[in-house]
C-alpha cells in the first residue's frame, strides 16, 4: 500500500458514495485501512498546519471510519453514529481537506451523542459531545454518508475563498456564532 496517501478532491465522485459498516475490526484489511487512514491525517496536519478528522471516504476507502487527531494522538471512530442532536444550533466557516482552498458557512447541532466502535471492537458512547468536536463529528459523518460542506451551505454567499477569509478574518468570523480554532 502506499505510504503517501492523496486525499481526494471535491469532484472526486468516490467522495459522493455512502459508506458500508466495517464488519471485521480483527481483519488485516482493516489495520491497513486505519493505518492509512491516520497516516493520511498526519500528513495533512504536518503540511497544512490544520486538520483535526478525516473520513475513510476522502482517501478512497468506501467504509464508515474516521481517524481524529484533538491534539493528543490519533485514533480510529469505526461505525460512528450520532444521536439526540441538541435543538440549539450554531453557524460556523467549515473547511475540508478535500476542497482546503474553499470555506463554506453551516448550521450545525450545538451537541451531540456519539456512538462508535474503538480499534479494539469495543462500543463507546458519549453524551453531549462538546461545541468543538460536535461540529467536527457531524462533518465527518456527513462524509460517511456522501454529503459535503458545500451540500449543507447556508446561502449563495456562504462560499468563500480561505484566502479571502484571512483577509478579511473579523469580518466574515462576525458573521457566525462559532469559530473553529486550531489543534496542534
Amino acid at each position: 500500500m502506499a505510504d503517501h496517501e492523496q486525499i481526494l478532491l471535491l469532484g472526486d465522485p468516490r467522495l459522493r458514495q455512502p459508506c458500508r459498516p466495517v464488519l471485521d475490526l480483527e481483519s488485516p484489511e482493516f489495520r491497513e485501512h486505519g493505518r492509512r487512514l491516520t497516516n493520511a491525517l498526519a500528513r495533512f496536519r504536518s503540511e497544512h498546519g490544520f486538520g483535526r478528522a478525516i473520513a475513510a471516504p476522502q482517501i478512497g476507502i468506501p467504509l464508515r471510519m474516521i481517524a481524529m487527531n484533538l491534539g493528543q494522538g490519533s485514533f480510529l471512530l469505526v461505525n460512528p453514529e450520532l444521536t439526540r442532536p441538541s435543538v440549539e444550533r450554531i453557524t460556523l466557516w467549515d473547511d475540508c481537506m478535500s476542497f482546503p482552498w474553499l470555506l463554506v458557512r453551516v448550521e450545525r447541532h450545538l451537541s451531540v451523542d456519539l456512538r462508535y466502535q474503538d480499534e479494539r471492537g469495543e462500543w463507546v458512547s458519549r453524551r453531549s459531545v462538546e461545541r468543538d468536536v460536535s461540529e467536527l463529528l457531524q462533518h465527518e459523518i456527513d462524509h460517511l454518508d456522501g454529503i459535503l460542506a458545500l451540500d449543507r451551505a447556508l446561502d449563495r454567499n456562504s462560499v468563500i475563498a480561505r484566502q479571502v477569509y484571512l483577509e478579511k478574518k473579523s469580518y466574515f468570523d462576525s458573521l457566525v456564532d462559532y469559530v473553529i480554532r486550531p489543534t496542534v
